[in-house]
Order: structure tokens, then sequence, then C-alpha cells
């Protein structure tokens, strides 16, 4: 395993890690928080792209922070913000409905001056097992907090050598320069690997990571997020231009797998990683 991370607050900053601890509904910590709006549905840097620019932390990311989390953002003092306890709210992750623990007026201050929008609110999940999978890739029990579907995303190397071969190809067809290379971080990957050959994933059923297996649930759709530059904030076209041309099927464009944890305990960047 060549890479590993966390997102604290969905759609926030990617919080790069040496090890991490795996827990039934994904990794410690692992968008455990979230943006909401004032109907309690998911924001998500898809529209409200300065989310970004906001750096989150927990004791998972930086093991000297004693609080829940912590707020970082350019111009903005730090927020440190504890595991809430008190009003509990009914949110929407994808029209599923999700109860979460409001964090507090402070947060959602700190969050509005932010994102510009006086209607957000900063809550976290205090019990993952309430958010079931899709039962159409998945088993009985298998849950997540506020990841988009699955508990865990798996991505190749390898195969983003390839796509960033392609784009490169097209733009040249075009008669375009070719951009510079697509970085893995367009793609939020909670866990990064290498290997010879390009979307070998494809064919995954189980992953070993150490002593940790997981299951493969599905092929990862992407969505228009991943064409926003994570550093500008500035959007385009690509990947999305060029994996519908080499990746569509049943009218979504893949790129990574989702996994679901079959057991319990610590991957670090390092691990070998065994795939069936």
């Amino acid at each position: 395993m060549t890479g590993l991370a966390v997102y604290p607050v969905k759609s926030t900053a990617t919080r790069p890690v040496d090890s991490a601890l795996v827990l039934p509904g994904g990794l410690e910590g692992d968008r455990t928080w979230m943006v909401v709006d004032g109907d309690g549905t998911m924001l998500t840097a898809r529209k409200t792209h300065a989310l970004f620019r906001i750096v989150a932390d927990t004791p998972a990311t930086d093991p000297a922070l004693e609080r829940g989390l912590r707020l970082r953002s350019p111009s903005m003092p730090d927020l440190l913000v504890d595991e809430p306890s008190g009003e509990r709210v009914r949110t929407l992750v994808f029209g599923q409905q999700v109860d979460g623990v409001v964090a507090g007026r402070e947060a959602d201050a700190w969050l509005r001056t932010v994102l510009g929008r006086d209607d957000v609110r900063l809550v976290w999940c205090d019990d993952p097992a309430q958010r079931h999978l899709d039962p159409a890739f998945s088993s009985p029990g298998d849950h997540t907090a506020f990841a988009d579907g699955y508990p865990v995303t798996i991505a190749s190397l390898s195969s983003l050598r390839r796509l960033n071969d392609w784009v490169a190809e097209a733009a040249v067809e075009r008669g375009e320069d070719p951009p510079p290379p697509l970085q893995m971080e367009r793609f939020r990957p909670n866990v990064v690997v290498d290997g010879d050959e390009p979307f070998a994933e494809d064919g995954w059923s189980s992953v070993v990571i150490g002593d940790v297996r997981f299951r493969a649930a599905k092929l990862n759709a992407r969505c228009v997020m991943t064409t926003l530059d994570p550093v500008s904030l500035q959007t385009g076209r690509e990947p999305l231009r060029t994996l519908a041309r080499h990746r569509l099927v049943d009218k979504k464009v893949l790129f990574a797998v989702n996994l679901i944890p079959d057991t319990a305990g610590r991957i670090s960047v390092g691990d070998p990683v065994e795939v069936r």
C-alpha cells in the first residue's frame, strides 16, 4: 500500500495518514462529521467548492489533538470542537435519512463565515451503524457514517497513469498541449495501491491489507467533483470527459473500487496487499 487518507468532515481537505484503524464502518474518523444546509441536506464540494479549503483533523489524523475535531481555514482562527451529545437532527445523504448530533452554535458560525452562507450547520454521526448500505452490494449489518455510499475506497496508481495517458493522447488529437497529469487527490480514495496492470481492480472480489480483510463491493461511479482542482478550485472537463470515453458502463464512469471491511485492525502505508 502506497497511500492512506481520511476525510474527517465530508468534502473537506484530504488528510494523509501513515496508519489507520479499520472499523466495521470504515477508517476511524473518516467522514464522521458533515456540513448540512438549513434543510439538513448534506453540503459537498460539488457545489460548495470552498469546503476543500477547510482542513479538518481529529485525533485519528493528529494524535496530539485532545478535542474531537479541529477546523482550519485561511484567514480564520482555528476552531476546536468536542464530540457533541445534545440536539439530534435528521440529515439527508443522497436522499438517505441519517441522524446526526448538532455540533453547536460556535461551529455553525465559523462555517457560515468560511462558506459565506447563513444556513449551514455541522453535525456528527454518533452511530454509524444506523446507516445501512445498498443491499444489492452488501450484507446485513454493513454500514458507514457520512461517506458517499461505502466505507472505504481503494484506487490504483497504475490505473491513474493509464488515465493520464488517455487524457494526454486525446489532447494531442484535438491539437492541444497535453495538460499536467491529474493527481490521485482528485478521486479522494482512502487507500492507494500500485501495480503493473491498469484497472486490474475491476476483477477483484476481496482485498487483504496487512491483516485486515475487505470485500470489493462495486466499482466506484465518479461524479463532477473529480473535475474540481483541489488547489485552485477551478473546474474543467477532465477526468470525466476521458473516463466517459474509456470507462463508461451503464451510463456511469468508473474509477476505483468501493470496499467493505470484513475484519477490523490497523493498516499502515507499506503494508502488503493481497487481492483475489
